[in-house]
């Protein structure tokens, strides 16, 4: 009976050992990875929203454009001549397009391309592609609004 206790108490003895050594290999596991790695890819609501702030920086056009919209109010004969990127859209007057190398700006409502000359139309989204001299001028007073100019 004393040979079936003493049995008894190793095997328990080192089922425990066992289980500690298992804990304790966890507990260490990956404690080396910096916090969003492949190795540890659990990260804070902050760090994401500081993640996505320095990749928006990056993203936002060079020469001081802004990804937000901004209003202009252009006089007859006035004219707003964009960067690649710009995008614009008329919101009250009248413009015709201003584009000296003849490739026309894209009106992404319409899915078009419009001409040197030709009238944008009003609500539309209006693309610039290169930094050209493409642009609009006025042809009555206009309300426009624009961004990444």
């Amino acid at each position: 009976m004393r040979f079936v206790k003493k049995k008894v108490v190793v095997v328990a003895l080192l089922l425990t050992f066992s289980v500690v050594i298992g804990f304790s290999s966890l507990a260490g596991a990956d404690s080396s990875g910096s916090p969003g790695s492949t190795s540890d890819p659990l990260v804070t609501r902050s760090f994401v929203e500081k993640y996505v702030q320095e990749l928006v920086s990056k993203m936002a056009p060079s020469g001081g454009g802004s990804l937000e919209w901004s209003v202009a109010e252009l006089m007859v004969d006035e004219e707003f001549i964009g960067k690649a990127g710009t995008e614009f859209i008329v919101r009250g007057g009248q413009v015709v397009v201003v584009d000296p190398t003849g490739g026309g700006i894209p009106d992404l409502t319409a899915g078009k391309n419009v001409a040197a000359g030709q009238v944008a139309e009003s609500n539309h989204l209006f693309s610039i592609p290169r930094s050209d001299g493409r642009g609009i001028k006025a042809a009555k007073p206009t309300i426009i609004m624009y961004r990444g100019f």
